[in-house]
């Protein structure tokens, strides 16, 4: 016999699958009406007029010497940092230089505090040189690059706060991020649901004492929050929010090690419901859409173990 609170949160995830599976149902029929861009005609290089090719020079070696040679980047060394955190006590540090370079993917930002993603040795650590509060993507900053902590993500000005899943002002969010996440949650890869912030107690639980993400709901959320209020204007100017995620999502698209850039989302909708607590307290929630033309996302490959989920998996985005 199920308890109430698993029935609620069936009941929660079918209700945000459907709403998920609805807007993909909805935007791409709407992609489907959207005018196409005219093809332009091909031009036959053979017979269309142009500038005179350049003819190869000859060396004294009678060698032929190409005037434009092909530029190759230089390699760069992998970094390397040191594991902070007590989960990954013991463990061989990754190389996910390497990693990105076998599957192909952006090269990694850093791996420690201090690292700079442009490279100047001029640059403090920690400090920024773009500005978080920005709308859209972070110069430099490709979508899939991966980061070991929050603090680095902050310092590269993808996503500002340490702890808090939301940042934002009254002109809208600028970032979210998912790591934990509430259970009822939904990821789609390029849809997924998210949950606000407040209604929780300052204090943390008996067994967390100073884990305040943990602490129990003891009111309703709320739009006037300012953290939900962002994502609500979001939600009416549909303009971009980027997305993170992070190793404590329990989702076949969250990266097994560290926090990665999964590019921009807009917010489709905005409403309220019954949050997963013995209150019943309502909590803001809010479906995401993945802005087409990026970057396919990262996926876990099917049956792959994931062990990152500790106990702190629990944790709130928020």
């Amino acid at each position: 016999m199920p308890t109430n609170y698993e029935q609620l949160r069936e009941e929660n995830i079918a209700r945000n699958k459907k709403l998920l599976e609805g807007l993909m149902k909805k935007n791409a029929i709407e992609d489907a009406r959207r005018p196409q861009p005219k093809r332009t005609r091909r031009v036959d290089r053979k017979s269309a007029p142009g500038k005179p090719k350049k003819r190869m020079q000859r060396t004294d070696d009678d060698e032929i010497e190409d005037p434009h040679p092909i530029k190759r980047a230089r390699p760069e060394t992998p970094q390397s940092g040191v594991r902070r955190s007590q989960r990954n006590a013991g463990k061989a540090i990754p190389d996910y230089q390497a990693e990105s370079q076998q599957a192909r993917l952006p090269r990694l930002v850093t791996t420690k505090v201090g690292v700079d993603h442009d490279r100047d040795p001029n640059r403090p650590s920690g400090k920024r040189i773009h500005d978080p509060k920005t709308f859209g993507h972070i110069p430099g900053i490709p979508v899939g690059t991966w980061w070991e902590s929050r603090e680095d993500c902050s310092n590269d000005a993808i996503h500002a706060p340490w702890v808090a899943g939301i940042s934002g002002s009254n002109e809208g969010a600028y970032s979210v991020a998912l790591s934990g996440g509430y259970e009822d949650d939904i990821d789609m890869g390029d849809y997924f649901t998210f949950t606000g912030s407040g209604g929780r107690a300052l204090r943390g639980t008996k067994t967390n004492p100073k884990n305040l993400r943990t602490a129990p709901q003891s009111s309703d959320q709320s739009f006037e929050h300012s953290f939900n209020k962002a994502l609500k204007i979001s939600s009416e100017t549909r303009k971009p929010v980027r997305v993170i995620r992070g190793f404590k999502l329990p989702s076949p698209y969250a990266p097994f090690e560290g926090y990665r850039y999964d590019g921009l989302y807009t917010v489709e909708e905005a409403w309220m419901e019954q949050g997963l607590n013995d209150g019943g307290f309502l909590v803001c929630k809010f479906a995401f859409r993945r802005v087409p033309g990026q970057p396919p996302l990262q996926v876990k490959a099917e049956g792959e173990a994931d062990d990152n989920h500790d106990e702190d998996s629990a944790s709130f985005t928020a």
